[in-house]
């Protein structure tokens, strides 16, 4: 293994001209090797739909309890806190789905929450539609995190069919990468 130093000398070696170049430094321009592509980058979704599907039955098990009952206080409980869990996954897995569009992985890294919705449905991954519904639920679940009161809890539950709709259409468009 070389040194950096070694490295800097074969660079320089290169940009005078040495024809022996290639023969002591074969490996800078290594053609051989392989290319990553998109399928070589495959996201893992697999808590992301477990996820998707706890929220789904926790909202079942909800509408079938009756209101005002331990049971319908536990589900409620669990479906908000699956929303939660869903939206902050899907901007972290649409941002690694992102980077192929960026300069750069950090570019796509820096990128907020909002951001990453908005670029995605520039580059077509998701709908304009799609997109403010999504930053209609960061919204709602801003909200949810500094008051945690009943009515706000009830606001986020008419959200949740839609919700499901748009994480499983993410769910797709995720690993269709």
């Amino acid at each position: 293994m070389r040194t950096k130093s070694q490295n800097w000398v074969s660079l320089k070696s290169y940009h005078k001209g040495d024809k022996d170049f290639l023969e002591v430094c074969p490996d800078i321009f290594d053609f051989s090797r392989e290319v990553l592509s998109m399928s070589d980058l495959k996201i893992d979704t697999a808590f992301y739909v477990k996820c998707i599907s706890a929220l789904e039955r926790a909202f079942e098990m909800l509408n079938a309890s009756q209101a005002e009952s331990i049971e319908f206080e536990l589900y409620r409980s669990a479906t908000i806190k699956e929303f939660e869990i869903i939206l902050e996954q899907s901007g972290k897995l649409l941002k690694k789905r992102l980077r192929p569009f960026f300069h750069s992985n950090k570019a796509a890294d820096e990128l907020y929450f909002k951001d990453i919705f908005r670029h995605a449905a520039l580059h077509g991954l998701i709908t304009a539609e799609e997109a403010e519904r999504w930053l209609h639920f960061r919204d709602n679940r801003n909200s949810t995190s500094h008051d945690y009161g009943e009515k706000l809890a009830n606001t986020t539950l008419l959200l949740i069919p839609e919700f499901i709709i748009d994480a499983k259409r993410l769910a797709e468009v995720i690993d269709a990468a």
